[in-house]
């Protein structure tokens, strides 16, 4: 069985393509669903028009393909906005915000 613990931290693995920070230190997970094998991301980007959206999203479902899950939903929501709050102090440490 497949465990919400399990699949945030195979996200840390998961990188910004452009910051070179994880996409849970970036504070861009909002929510992590998991019933049986399957699993549903939901998350948000620092901008809404990211190019790098598909990027990330593919990144998301091999990284978590690799706990062999059914099925992989990653879901793109603008609200609540993102900001730096939502990052992890890790994450401030990395681009030098702290």
């Amino acid at each position: 069985m497949i465990r919400k613990e399990t699949v945030l931290i195979q996200l840390t693995k998961v990188m910004d393509p452009e910051l070179g920070i994880s996409i849970v230190d970036l504070g861009l997970i909002y929510e992590v669903k998991v019933v049986q094998n399957e699993i549903k991301v939901i998350m948000t980007l620092t901008t809404p028009g990211c190019p790098l959206a598909p990027v990330i999203e593919d990144t998301i479902k091999k990284a978590l393909a690799k706990l062999g899950a059914k099925k992989i939903e990653v879901e793109l929501v603008w609200e609540p906005v993102w900001t730096v709050d939502r990052m992890s102090e890790e994450g401030k440490l990395k681009l030098g915000m702290r």
